[in-house]
């Protein structure tokens, strides 16, 4: 096998390792924050999943939650709260001056993308072994060959899950803090992903001194 087909062979390799990973990956895109926030790291928060879906809508939040609270805040679930639907804004101020939270997340779903790329064909040599029980001895009936196989071009497509995160504090009549969006490629295990995504915004929040860094 010559260089050029060991190194064709060695590129596929590395592009399927990529693709295995991008399924279960999530990145943050149009991170921003208020560089004029100097208040104490938030302690006290309500986390909402704007989500129909009930039991989604929980296991967004108790991700968000379980995250919030290795970094030392006493995060509530909306659903606690209000179990039937995620609050109103109405509904929010009022929970918020009767439960003295200095900080609210919130979790929105965006329209899943479509994301296609076109894939460039290639060419891999591939071992074989004949059997002939006519020929000569019994250790010459075996022999082994290689064979090339050719790859085509083909088009990969992938759904790509899309949140926006945004942090509100409560201070001076509230105003917005930090805001990310979240994309997620393939998305498979709804946890896993709730929990990566929520582990990314927690760094990101201890960065800029939103939240205190991890306990």
């Amino acid at each position: 096998m010559n260089l050029f087909r060991k190194a064709v062979i060695a590129a596929t390799l590395v592009f399927l390792i990529s693709r295995l990973f991008s399924c279960v990956s999530s990145s943050l895109v149009n991170l921003w924050h208020d560089p004029s926030f100097q208040a104490p790291p938030l302690s006290r928060m309500l986390v909402i999943a704007a989500r129909k879906d009930a039991t989604k809508r929980r296991l967004w939040e108790d991700a968000f939650n379980g995250e919030l609270a290795k970094h030392g805040v006493a995060a509530t679930s909306s659903y606690h709260l209000f179990p039937d639907a995620p609050p109103d804004t109405n509904q929010v101020i009022t929970t918020v001056q009767e439960n003295g939270f200095d900080g609210i997340l919130v979790v929105l779903r965006l329209p899943t993308e479509m994301h296609t790329q076109h894939i460039q064909g290639y060419t891999t040599t591939e071992r074989d072994m004949r059997f002939n029980p006519y020929y000569g001895p019994y250790w010459q009936r075996y022999w082994v060959y290689y064979r090339e196989v050719e790859h085509p071009v083909y088009t990969d497509s992938q759904k790509v899950a899309i949140h926006e995160i945004d942090v509100t504090t409560t201070g001076n009549g509230g105003h917005l803090i930090w805001s990310a969006t979240s994309r997620t490629p393939d998305p498979g295990s709804v946890t896993d992903i709730q929990r990566g995504i929520a582990g990314l915004v927690m760094s990101e929040l201890a960065k800029q001194s939103i939240i205190r860094p991890k306990n």
